[in-house]
């Protein structure tokens, strides 16, 4: 099969488009066909094996253990193990695997489910991880409920696309903060207010507020909360090559316990349930996928490098 691999770390230069082996299915895999997959900025991190905490993490310390990058797909399943029994060859699916940059990729049944009759295998590539962060923040680490007014930070972007249309499933006022180029797209949204933070300020009186963007300290995010308020960071590109965005999550944690406010990180787990969940959102038309473009596999460092550089309307997938 045709592969993106990388044998090092390092920037897109290390990305080679090859020839790699089909995987094969074992007792309790399932082998899909890419048709799609998608970009998050984790693939970056991956690929370049910074911050270092990556690499202890357990992804390879001096060089990646896997050969392939990409999570997110949507494909057809090839084969199934002898244990397998809720899929089978010919079912349209989208979910995470290690590996979707190629051809074919090993998953397993909790890392999937059937895809979305509303999309396409783009748009459903384009769900499960940032997805999976939207929906684990504003319900698991936020809380979020009917009537509560929400800010989402960075509202244009991959998670904060998925973000504004979820809390809006979940029944709250969602204002949302972007450049000047997204307002219109996150006003589509169903945002209620859209501030450009090149020209204004968002103010406070939020009850939960989910910053996707890492460039505003705790201290302001804090003044613009309730003082019974939730603040949960997500993302954002800190510096330092040993912590690196992280660095936010942890201050988040150690300040957590000393302020009324409620502080929160995140680290967004994949898992069946809430694939299932964003599912049924999908069609009931309350979730939709906002795809900015499409590359095809031989140009998956360009599609990385695009979304690194920060200017991306959504999603980026990459078509196989």
């Amino acid at each position: 099969m045709k592969a993106i691999a990388q044998h090092e770390y390092g920037t897109t230069d290390v990305l080679t488009l090859t020839e790699l082996p089909e995987p094969e299915a074992g007792p309790d895999g399932v082998v899909v066909r890419i048709r799609a997959a998608a970009v998050d900025p984790g693939v970056w991190h991956l690929m370049e094996g910074t911050p270092y905490l990556v690499r202890l993490m357990g992804f390879g310390v001096r060089r990646p253990k896997a050969r392939v990058r990409g999570l997110d797909f949507a494909g057809v399943v090839h084969a199934v193990g002898e244990n397998v029994t809720p899929f089978r060859p010919g079912d349209e699916v989208f979910g995470t695997c290690e590996g979707s940059f190629a051809e074919y990729a090993l998953t397993t049944v909790d890392r999937l489910a059937k895809k979305p009759e509303r999309l396409g295998f783009g748009e459903a590539a384009a769900v499960p991880i940032s997805a999976f962060t939207a929906l684990q923040a504003l319900r698991d680490r936020g809380r979020v409920a009917p009537r509560q007014k929400v800010l989402v930070i960075g509202a244009g972007g991959g998670v904060g696309t998925f973000a504004v249309q979820i809390a809006k499933a979940f029944g709250a006022e969602v204002d949302g903060v972007c450049g000047t180029d997204k307002v219109e797209l996150v006003r589509s949204l169903g945002a209620s207010r859209v501030f450009d933070y090149t020209r204004e300020d968002f103010g406070g009186g939020y009850d939960l507020i989910l910053d996707t963007a890492g460039n505003r300290s705790l201290t302001s995010l804090r003044a613009s909360l309730t003082p019974q308020g939730t603040l949960v960071i997500v993302g954002g590109e800190g510096k330092g090559r040993w912590v690196g965005p992280v660095g936010r999550n942890l201050r988040a944690l150690l300040l957590g316990p000393f302020v009324k406010q409620k502080i929160r990180g995140l680290f967004s787990r994949e898992n069946g349930n809430d694939l299932q969940t964003l599912r049924t959102l999908i069609e009931a038309g309350k979730l939709t996928p906002v795809v900015d473009r499409a590359f095809p596999l031989a140009e998956v460092p360009e599609a990385i490098r695009y979304v690194r550089e920060g200017h991306a309307h959504g999603k980026v997938v990459i078509t196989i």
